[in-house]
């Protein structure tokens, strides 16, 4: 009996040609040797089994070939294959550049691969990087990693870097396909595919894949052998349970969850693939993007098939329903019962996205009046539907009562339920003008007009806000003009405001009552702005403040208001004012010494001395 070797070994390129998905590298790889330019560090990276060390070892062999070697020559004088996860310390690197010193026997160049760069330490690192900078001439050096960014700068700018890609589905199924028809097995598309897309870019794990499946079915590969044995979930699954949406059939969703449960898949897996199937579904539905659908001939025409029952809008709503799901999944305590809402939530929309049974099926063919709660307060009656015709009421003209109002019928309450009795809001007036504020937001300022308000109606009137209209219309400026016209200047008499004198002692006093209350309020910067200097009455009832810097006259100038309105109050003086003056050079002043301290203390306390004295101490 022969012993078994793995497809990953007996399939192996042996040329840049065979070598499958990185074209682009192998293309520059093969042109480098043709025209004799190829660096001596060569840096191969990317995800496992894509090719790294594979084109290593084609590298050091084309290199070495002169035409004149074997068919299976394999240049095993001239490769060194150097694992890096063992031999990471700084004497293995010594004893490799004590190797490379000597030139090779046989064939021109002496290629060094180093296997898992990234696990050297770090003076091993710095060990080599002398002789990976100036290599002799018949030594090529090259590194294959996993992880390049755990390798120290200074090794990446000594190499020419090469990033290998994944392998993308398609590639690497056709590279299965061709395989499988070199071993005599009769295999699906859809079955390799599924290898393909299980190996995640790899081509060593799907020949490894692959490897386990033909042992499990033998001769034939069909979809169904892969997915039993990979334990993938099938399409097919997700393809009824879509059916079971469009269908609004929650109960047999439910059954079909339960049985995906039985099988010994997760609900996270369930509800993750469903997600994937909605997504395959819409890229269905252009024939521009069908070509990421990443699967067989066969379960394409399915996915255009039920493409053909969904709308967009719907494949939207359900992406956004299983993907939170997706999201929740890991944080709920009961993920089962996430799963199946999320399931029920699924199959409760319609084609066009939205809710099958949503909350507003109720108000359904009804109609609601809704009165803002401003719609309460005293507003000018209005007569006419436009804009432009609304005119305050004056006391020539007759007041507007109920009966000029049209009425709206509600369904659900009458209109005479859901108002408020006039008598509650204005009282038992028979018949008076009152007032109506208006704000006015380009100006900001609040303005006045009058209305009359009529009692003969048992109901408010309500003005009901009329449609928006824009700033630039003509009935919102004639509004406007209107609204100018109505509005009312307040003019202030000095004459009739109080003008008492008095003295800067009283002045002083109510200051000081004014510091001591913000103080308990907790404005402690005002007022300590306040007692910074000592007020001073001028002429014209002026308080005259000389401060240190213009920081504290402008706290004080902005907080100025409170003080003005307790100092008119209390002096009974609507005319005195501030007079705040800035003189930096009262802010000069200096710490005291220990000194100085100790002789203002023995000024307010001549007894202190006799303390120092009795207990001897010393400043």
């Amino acid at each position: 009996m022969e012993p078994f070797i793995v497809s990953a070994r007996k399939y192996r390129p042996q040329t840049f040609k065979d070598v499958v998905g990185q074209q682009s590298i192998t293309n520059t790889l093969q042109n480098a040797i043709d025209q004799n330019h190829l660096a001596q560090a060569l840096l191969f990276c990317g995800p496992r089994g894509v090719g790294k060390t594979t084109c290593a070892r084609i590298l050091a062999k084309q290199i070495n070939s002169d035409g004149t070697e074997k068919e299976n020559e394999d240049f095993a004088f001239n490769i060194f294959e150097l694992d890096a996860a063992s031999n990471n310390s700084v004497d293995d690197i010594r004893n490799l550049i004590d190797q490379v010193r000597i030139p090779p026997q046989v064939g021109k160049y002496k290629v060094y691969i180093i296997d898992e760069v990234h696990m050297l330490s770090q003076s091993a690192f710095n060990a080599f990087l002398k002789t990976l900078e100036e290599p002799p001439k018949h030594a090529i050096f090259i590194l294959a990693t996993t992880e390049k960014h755990k390798i120290i700068p200074t090794i990446l700018s000594r190499c020419q870097i090469f990033d290998f890609k994944r392998i993308t589905v398609k590639d690497a199924a056709e590279y299965l396909k061709y395989i499988a028809e070199s071993q005599g097995v009769n295999a699906e598309d859809d079955a390799l595919h599924i290898i393909a897309q299980k190996a995640d870019g790899a081509m060593r794990d799907a020949l490894s894949i692959f490897d386990r499946v033909v042992s499990f079915s033998g001769s034939e590969l069909t979809r169904k052998a892969v997915t039993e044995n990979l334990n993938v979930l099938d399409y097919d699954t997700y393809f009824e349970a879509t059916d079971l949406i469009l269908e609004h059939n929650i109960p047999g969703l439910l059954l079909l969850f339960n049985k995906t449960l039985s099988l010994g898949f997760d609900g996270h897996h369930f509800i993750s693939g469903l997600a994937s199937h909605f997504r395959d579904l819409m890229v269905c539905q252009h024939p521009d993007t069908i070509n990421l659908l990443e699967v067989g001939e066969a379960a394409q025409q399915l996915y255009r098939d039920q493409s053909k029952k969904t709308a967009p809008s719907f494949l939207l709503k359900g992406l956004e329903i299983s993907n939170d799901c997706d999201l929740k999944y890991k944080t709920s305590k009961n993920q089962r019962l996430l799963v199946e809402l999320t399931l029920m939530k699924l199959a409760s929309i319609n084609f066009d996205g939205e809710k099958k049974n949503p909350e507003s099926v109720a108000l359904n063919n009804k109609t609601v009046d809704f009165i803002a709660p401003s719609a309460f307060y005293n507003q000018v009656p209005r007569t006419s539907k436009k804009e432009s015709d609304v005119k305050p009421v004056t006391g020539n003209q007759p007041a507007v009562t109920q009966t000029d109002i049209p009425k709206k019928t509600s369904s659900i309450n009458e209109t005479t339920d859901a108002q408020v009795e006039f008598k509650s809001a204005v009282g038992n007036i028979e018949k008076e003008v009152a007032p109506v504020k208006t704000y006015d937001p380009e100006k900001k300022v609040v303005t006045s007009t009058s209305a009359e308000i009529s009692t003969d109606a048992k109901k408010p009137i309500i003005n009901r806000p009329t449609k928006r209209v824009s700033g630039l219309s003509i009935s919102s400026l004639n509004a406007k003009k209107q609204h100018e016209l109505n509005k009312i200047e307040v003019v202030i008499d000095e004459n009739n405001l109080p003008k008492e004198n008095f003295t800067e002692e009283e002045l002083r006093k109510h200051w000081a009552n004014f510091i001591e209350i913000i103080d308990k309020k907790g404005q402690k910067i005002l007022a300590s702005n306040l007692h910074s200097d000592v007020p001073k009455l001028k002429e014209g009832f002026a308080i005259y403040l000389e401060l240190p810097n213009s920081t504290m006259k402008k706290e004080i100038e902005r907080e100025q208001f409170e003080l003005m309105e307790y100092l008119r109050a209390k002096l009974n003086n609507h005319f005195i004012h501030l007079d705040i003056k800035v003189n930096e050079t009262t802010a000069t002043k200096f710490a005291f010494t220990p000194e100085e301290k100790y002789e203002k203390l023995r000024e307010k306390n001549p007894v202190i001395d006799l303390l120092r004295q009795e207990f001897d101490l010393f400043l």
